[in-house]
Parts: structure tokens; C-alpha cells; sequence
């Protein structure tokens, strides 16, 4: 997924035998593991797996697979902004790919909050430099409810309701990529 010069590549492995350390009695495990492009993976990296991680668990239906281990491996290849909504939406490609047993779609959705007030969507990595505040936003498909949000900056509760109703917005025309994107993979066997 790549919005702008921002790509990710997602793996998804799974549902597969767990090992009897990481086994859940009554969901499936999942692991989410966020390479940077260079180098070995950080704090901040460890940091998004975990927000990655506790989003996914949102809409997958573990339960259907119990005792089992479910392992999504993202790869950064470019990172020009956005990268946390670029991996949210690679991920819930990835699960969507895969067929995992999902009770909603989500997408990620990166305002900056400008100086000036003005709301950007899906920054450049200039952008979120200049900017007063980003806010992330995981959107769930049904009735676009907020699963997760992470800030960095400060901004006002107007401003981030502000930023939160773009956002929503935004997510119809991700939610449309996802289903076109779909109907052209499967159409075509």
C-alpha cells in the first residue's frame, strides 16, 4: 500500500500452530512485527506495533481460531509521511487478502494540524515537520468508529473533533480503494 512516496509491504502468516509459550486457550496470537526501511527496529517501531497490534485484535475474530498464532510482518520501503496510516491500511489489506474472519474493515487517517488551523490529510514527512500537531485515526467500516488514535503536538478538543470528522471522511474514499481494489483482484480468475 503506498499512499503519496509512502509504501509498505505487508505479510500476513497465519492462522498457524502456535508455540505453547505464545498459545491463547481461547483466541488466536497475534504478532505484528514493523521493520524500518535501514537499520534494526527501534522504540518508535516497537511503539506502532503495539497501536498496529491492539488494532487488528479490534476486528479479527480470534476466536474462531483458538490456539493458534497469526504473525502480520510489515516492511517500511519508503517513508515521505503517514507512515502509521499507511501500515494500518496495509495491514487491514493484508488480513483482508488473507480471508482471517473479520467483524469490520479499518484504514488509518493522518491529519496535520497546521499553524494557521488548516487541516492537512495524509502529510508529507515536511508537513508533519511543520505542523502543531498530527493525529492518526484507525476507522472501523461500520458506523466509522474511531478503534484507535495517537497525537503527537497539541491542539484543542475543537481541533482534534475537527480533525477526527475529516478523517471519517476520508475513510469513504479508502473504504471505496479497498472494495475496488478487491473487485479487480478476484475478477480477473
Amino acid at each position: 500500500v503506498s499512499p503519496g512516496d509512502t509504501s509498505v509491504l505487508a505479510g500476513l502468516y497465519g492462522p498457524a500452530e502456535a508455540k505453547v509459550s505464545k498459545e491463547l486457550p481461547d483466541r488466536a496470537a497475534l504478532e505484528v512485527l514493523l521493520r524500518p526501511k535501514v537499520g534494526l527496529p527501534g522504540v518508535l517501531e516497537r511503539s506502532r506495533e503495539q497501536l498496529l497490534r491492539q488494532t487488528c485484535e479490534a476486528v479479527i475474530l480470534g476466536v474462531l481460531h483458538p490456539r493458534t498464532a497469526i504473525s502480520l510482518v510489515l516492511q517500511v520501503l519508503s517513508d515521505a509521511g503517514s507512515l502509521l496510516s499507511c501500515c494500518l491500511n496495509a495491514a487491514c489489506m493484508a488480513l483482508l487478502d488473507a480471508g482471517l474472519p473479520l467483524n469490520a474493515l479499518f484504514c488509518g487517517v493522518t491529519c496535520a494540524l497546521q499553524p494557521d488551523g488548516t487541516i492537512l490529510l495524509d502529510p508529507t514527512a515536511r508537513q508533519e515537520q511543520e505542523a502543531r500537531a498530527i493525529l492518526t485515526f484507525a476507522i472501523a467500516s461500520n458506523e466509522r468508529k474511531v478503534l484507535m488514535t495517537t497525537t503527537k503536538g497539541s491542539c484543542s478538543v475543537e481541533e482534534m473533533q475537527q480533525c477526527l470528522a475529516a478523517a471519517q471522511r476520508a475513510a469513504t474514499t479508502i473504504f471505496q480503494f479497498y472494495r475496488d481494489s478487491v473487485r479487480r483482484r478476484y475478477s480477473k480468475s
